[in-house]
């Protein structure tokens, strides 16, 4: 098979397409024939060395949707999708023509998602998930604000705070496009600028005064100020990264006069076996059509694998997917 692959860590010049012996569904493992592979911010942090526990030489890519060509029979031909915080990082990864997991680990992809659709949610939608059920226990009727919800995480954090009967208060630099799923979810958006107050006074103004339940911070590091600020008292803030800068100030008088809680969520301790019965739990809302993954804007072979971490290391808008 054939395969992107990195044995020092570096930009994404450091990718090269290699040639592997195709895997076998032994030792309890199934074999998946990739059909589509998102590369996601947190890949190309791996590539680059920015991501903890990576073993080297490896296949990296999280995500990723296919069919089973070889394993246990009742799963033979079924098109399955998932993510994995070991995939790419200590077992290699997705973004090759095949992939071996548990067959522990296999989860029906949704009918109603395309490959390349299904591709797109894995990382995003569990670490969302983890971080707004599992950790913050958002309830019904409470505030949140959603640092970052342009992102993939934080559109998706939008979308399962909405369903769970949550004010969904959007915050970043700008809103987020019309055409998006994080759009039609918003109650209401607040822009992010440097100056925490403001975004406080936003926040507070939206929520009578007094503050979010829980700010869900998909950036983290240049946004704690504002996210610190616009909580609730005894409200609930959840980390899931940084951005800058490993380390903040924070006021401790503040902190405990406002009884804040500070949750770190990292997807990162789920494997793939771990992330997929989280995907079995989501995968109703999105056969519904409650829940969208954002939309694939570009798309690449494996040849071309090396621009496609390149553009997301540039930000580029939209999804990008490999297509082996």
């Amino acid at each position: 098979m054939r395969a992107l692959r990195f044995d020092h860590f570096g930009d994404p010049h450091v990718l090269s397409l290699a040639e592997y012996p195709d895997p076998t569904a032994q030792h309890g493992n199934a074999v998946i024939s990739i059909k589509a592979a998102s590369v996601n911010p947190s890949d190309v942090k791996n590539v680059a060395g920015r991501m903890e526990g990576t073993v080297l030489p490896r296949i990296p890519g999280r995500d990723y949707s296919g069919v089973v060509v070889d394993g246990p029979g009742d799963w033979t031909g079924a098109e399955v999708w998932g993510t994995g915080g070991d995939i790419g990082f200590t077992r290699d990864g997705s973004h090759a023509e095949l992939l071996a997991v548990p067959a522990a680990a296999l989860a029906r992809k949704p009918a109603g998602l395309s490959f390349e659709e299904a591709a797109t949610a894995g990382v995003n939608f569990v670490t969302a998930w983890l971080g707004t059920v599992e950790t913050a226990r958002l309830a019904e009727g409470e505030s949140i604000a959603v640092f970052g919800v342009t992102g993939g995480v934080g559109g998706a954090v939008a979308q399962i705070a909405r369903a769970l009967g949550a004010r969904v208060i959007g915050i970043a630099r700008t809103p987020p496009a019309d055409n998006t799923p994080a759009a039609r979810v918003l109650d209401a958006f607040v822009p992010l600028d440097d100056n925490a107050q403001r975004v406080k006074e936003q926040v507070e103004e939206l929520t009578g005064g007094k503050g979010a339940d829980v700010v869900y911070d998909a950036v983290g590091g240049v946004t704690t100020p504002a996210a610190l600020a616009s909580l609730a008292h005894r409200g609930r803030l959840v980390v899931i990264s940084a951005v800058g800068s490993r380390t903040v100030e924070i006021d401790l008088v503040d902190l405990y006069h406002n009884e804040t809680r500070i949750l770190g969520c990292d997807s990162r301790q789920l494997d793939v076996t771990q992330s997929n019965a989280y995907l079995d739990r989501l995968a109703p809302y999105f056969e519904s059509g409650q829940f969208q993954p954002l939309p694939v804007a570009h798309r690449y072979s494996l040849e071309k694998g090396k621009d496609a971490y390149l553009a997301v290391a540039d930000r580029v808008p939209g999804r990008a997917v490999i297509l082996p």
